[in-house]
């Protein structure tokens, strides 16, 4: 039997996300962003999420900061997706109209936090829609179909209907991911994500940070948000099968109360997958990995050369930013005065203070 322990020190440091023609990576309280600008340069920007449960190590129990992380990583996924838009300069790529501009009269700088806010408001409706009321709707079909009434059905007829409307929500993520993995921007983002997953998988291996050598690596990984998400509507099946059954309004309410608990579950087990590699964890990561072959594509080389770079943004200390270490060398030592000579880049801006703590899952593209 496989000895569980996490001897690779290397193991669950840093994780991230694709965005926009791009990669974010975050290891610890540093998050950096690098995207592809059109004239093929490489744009990075580092900053800073301090998670709540690093303020308050109170909630720092099993499954209450499974469910707190997920809300802050929903938090820094769209603010780092607004944020990427931003740098490839997508608002201004469109004539502005008079609707532009009485937006930009009406909100101003926060006009791109407004469009994210509304934009998550309506994905939440829409998720809500297709993997609550519709799996739940059919779901109640079937019964009356099979059983005759909903009323009075014993625990096994109870739990198969419940089994039912697990495998339809997995129906309706499976198709949306193999629907919109058609789409050729999607497809460009997945192979970002591929490139990330390369990115992380050399770095724990203790390989050099070069493309060629990322690219030798897998693309698939136990703590992707592909996987956290499988294994979030699989234990949903284990929590929502007893719920009562005859109204589907009290069906769906009691399934959002009880969806912490649900995620919480589905975080421990994804960090404890990604610590611990044996026979058990493979099989129960299985699903989630064969997700991964949707939401992950083969990146080149210079996709992989934009996630290595974010990789090295987000982890400082290990990768010395190369112009602070390079500065000492091209100062003139016979014209300047030595108590003035360190480079301005050496003083680095506050970092903004956002938030997660622990670095173990990636939400998924429409994330690790």
């Amino acid at each position: 039997m496989s000895k569980i322990s996490c001897a690779n020190p290397r193991m669950n440091r840093v994780g991230g996300q694709a965005v926009l023609e791009g990669v974010m990576m975050k290891s610890g309280e540093h998050v950096a962003l690098s995207v592809r600008k059109e004239n093929g340069s490489i744009e990075t920007e580092k900053t800073t999420f301090v998670s709540v449960i690093k303020k308050h190590k109170f909630l720092n129990i099993p499954i209450v900061r499974g469910a707190i992380n997920m809300v802050e990583t929903f938090r820094l996924s769209y603010s780092i997706l607004g944020r990427s838009a931003e740098m490839l300069g997508i608002d201004d790529a469109e004539a502005e109209s008079k609707f532009d501009r009485w937006l930009k009269d009406k909100f101003g700088d926060k006009l791109m936090g407004v469009i994210m806010g509304i934009a998550a408001v309506l994905g939440v409706a829409l998720a809500v829609f297709l993997f609550s009321f519709i799996p739940t709707l059919v779901m109640r079909l079937l019964g009356r179909a099979f059983f005759g009434s909903l009323d009075d059905l014993s625990l096994g007829q109870q739990s198969l209907l419940g089994l039912i409307q697990g495998l339809i929500k997995i129906a309706i993520f499976v198709g949306y991911l193999l629907l919109v993995s058609l789409m050729p921007d999607i497809k460009r983002t997945f192979q970002y994500h591929g490139a990330e997953h390369k990115s992380i998988a050399c770095f724990e291996s203790g390989d050099e940070l070069t493309p060629e050598n990322a690219a030798k690596h897998t693309r698939l990984h136990p703590r992707c948000g592909t996987s956290f998400i499988f294994v979030t509507l699989i234990l949903s099946i284990l929590v929502f099968s007893p719920l009562p059954l005859k109204n589907v309004f009290v069906r769906v309410g009691l399934q959002f109360l009880f969806l912490p608990l649900v995620i919480g579950l589905s975080y421990e087990f994804i960090m404890y997958a990604g610590k611990h590699r044996n026979v058990l964890t493979a099989i129960l990561s299985a699903p989630g990995l064969w997700m991964q072959r949707i939401t992950t594509k083969e990146p080149s080389l210079d996709q992989l050369e934009v996630a290595l770079t974010s990789l090295k943004a987000a982890m400082p200390d290990e990768f010395p930013p190369e112009d602070d270490a390079a500065a000492p060398e091209s100062a003139d030592e016979s014209a300047v005065d030595p108590e003035s000579a360190a480079p301005e880049s050496a003083a680095e801006p506050p970092l903004d203070d956002l938030s997660r703590d622990d670095d173990g899952i990636e939400i998924p593209d429409g994330e690790k």
